[in-house]
């Protein structure tokens, strides 16, 4: 409950909210990892622990990168975790009520019809980038906006990169994730 203070001048009225509630970030699906650990920085900890690829967040660069554009739902998918579960796990650590209605993004995992091993023209392998704590976005889009339709890319990583996904999905790439074991996912984009 917000409480108030304030004071009338003439006519008019105005009353400022009790510093403690201003400002403070309710947690959704759509919320980004950044806005969550800066409105929470006691979060990050529990985040790290349900989402264990974010453990490299602690990392200045990828913090100002991954974490700027990445949303709860991604990080939930990127965890293996179901959304509502890590948004109700989240919203209780902090007292807020819990949800029921959350929209999941799922992401393509069987094998899609335009699949052929022939069609692949270009093929990146982002792990060594993001070891360096470096964002492999900026590279993965300018290469997907120049590739030819009807061919397909190629995009190697150590987690699932939902971020890149839902942005390619955006755009009006297809996608079909493999997960070849706990560390190693590929992605291929299809231009239509």
């Amino acid at each position: 409950m917000f409480q108030f203070t304030g004071s009338l001048r003439g006519n008019k009225g105005y009353y400022l909210i009790n510093e403690q509630m201003e400002n403070k970030l309710i947690i959704t699906p759509k919320t980004k990892v950044l806005q969550l650990i800066e409105a929470y920085p006691e979060l990050e900890e529990f985040l790290i622990s349900k989402v264990p690829a974010f453990e490299k967040l602690k990392n200045p660069l990828l913090r100002k990168t991954v974490a700027k554009i990445a949303t709860l739902q991604q990080a939930a998918a990127i965890g293996n975790i179901a959304v509502g579960d890590l948004i109700n796990l989240l919203r209780n650590k902090i007292g807020q009520d819990l949800i029921s209605d959350t929209t999941i993004n799922e992401y393509r995992t069987a094998k899609p019809f335009w699949f052929d091993e022939n069609l692949i023209r270009h093929e990146f392998d982002a792990r060594e980038m993001l070891a360096a704590g470096e964002q492999p976005i900026n590279q993965v889009m300018a290469d997907l906006n120049r590739l030819e339709n009807r061919t397909i890319y190629k995009l190697i990583a150590p987690f699932l990169p939902a971020p890149l996904i839902d942005k390619a999905s955006s755009l009006g790439i297809d996608h079909w994730l493999k997960k070849e074991k706990e560390d190693l996912f590929f992605v291929y984009f299809f231009k239509e």
